[in-house]
């Protein structure tokens, strides 16, 4: 089957960064999907893979995570799906990605497509909608609908895949007053098209942004990018007793000023359920088939922002070049491997 993946690690501008590669099919074990992938999206976790993973000496690795496609064949443990279904998912750290023709998949991190998106709409929704509801409900503590407190969340970078998805949970699902960060005309326009109550510019002092707007500070805040660079500034707008959640990566993040404020702080990782096989891993596939019946009711839509065309070596790697270029707005989507005659 075909596939797209590398050998070695290596920036965007390295020659070869990424290969077209033929590769053998996989077969199912007893819980997984055998998923022919009609569509994937671009994540800042596909370009990290593609910097920092080191795969066996000359067996590649297949990139990719976000998918959605159809169930083609089962495992012998099988209870959830069948033959046929359109599926929707994430993918795993640990296994081959979504980058190729045929992918196996747990199906206890898949959920059912919503029924009124494309493949091309559905496939820019699982790891950003994972990652937003995980951090909102189960880092953040939330209430889910009527069992919302008020209050304020801070979002750091809403016009992101994550920000786009969690300003819309929040919105749609909560009783809280929904801020969001941005610095451009579009990204601003597309935060309070997401359903943010306010925008505030993340290249000013944030106590000032949100004096402008009437808030003296926000009882949850969600880092999604440059937390490093923002605590002393989250530390003065953050409520006594708040909560901070984060998803990025720095390399050193000191929490300690938090202390006087006694806030908490909680990190972010969708991949954990998969990657230790927790024992509430389904709770990805239910929290999925939440967010396709919440699609298909009208409460929530889709990212995607830029179709690229058929995966290849080549299109792959102008999606990174997108996503990594930090400009890029909602999500970044390619169809499947195109036919051949």
């Amino acid at each position: 089957m075909r596939a797209v993946g590398l050998f070695e690690p290596s920036p965007l501008s390295a020659e070869q960064t990424l290969a077209d590669l033929e590769i053998p099919a996989p077969e199912p074990g007893p819980r997984d999907l055998k998923v022919a992938v009609r569509a994937v999206s671009i994540n800042p976790a596909d370009y990290f893979m593609r910097r920092q993973f080191t795969p066996t000496p000359g067996k590649p690795r297949v990139l990719g995570y976000d998918a959605s496609g159809v169930v083609e064949a089962v495992g012998s443990d099988i209870s959830l799906f069948k033959p046929g279904d359109e599926v929707f998912y994430a993918g795993d750290m640990t296994r081959a990605g979504s980058n190729a023709e045929l992918q196996l998949v747990d199906e206890r991190i898949v959920g059912p497509k919503p029924k009124t998106l494309s493949f091309l709409e559905a496939a820019a929704m699982p790891l950003t909608s994972i990652t937003a509801w995980e951090l909102l409900f189960d880092r953040l503590g939330v209430g889910y609908g009527s069992e919302s407190t008020p209050g304020v969340l801070l979002i750091i970078n809403g016009a992101g895949g994550v920000g786009s998805m969690l300003t819309q949970l929040a919105r749609q699902l909560t009783g809280l007053t929904v801020v969001a960060t941005a610095s451009r005309p579009e990204t601003i326009a597309w935060c309070e098209e997401m359903g943010a109550h306010h925008v505030i510019n993340h290249h000013e002092p944030l106590d000032e942004g949100l004096r402008r707007i009437g808030i003296e500070q926000a009882d949850f805040i969600a880092g999604l990018t440059g937390s490093d660079r923002q605590m002393s500034a989250i530390v003065k707008v953050i409520a006594p007793q708040g909560r901070f959640a984060l998803i990025d990566n720095p390399d050193v993040l000191d929490i300690a000023p938090f202390k006087l404020k006694c806030v908490s702080v909680h990190w972010e990782m969708m991949f954990t359920r998969s990657m230790f096989h927790t024992p509430d891993m389904i709770q990805q596939h239910r929290l999925l088939t939440s967010v396709a019946e919440l699609v298909d009711v009208g409460v929530l839509r889709t990212t995607l922002m830029t179709k690229l065309g058929p995966m290849s070596a080549a299109t792959i790697a102008h999606g990174h070049s997108l996503a990594e270029s930090g400009r890029s707005i909602g999500k970044i989507v390619l169809s499947g491997f195109p036919v051949t005659q």
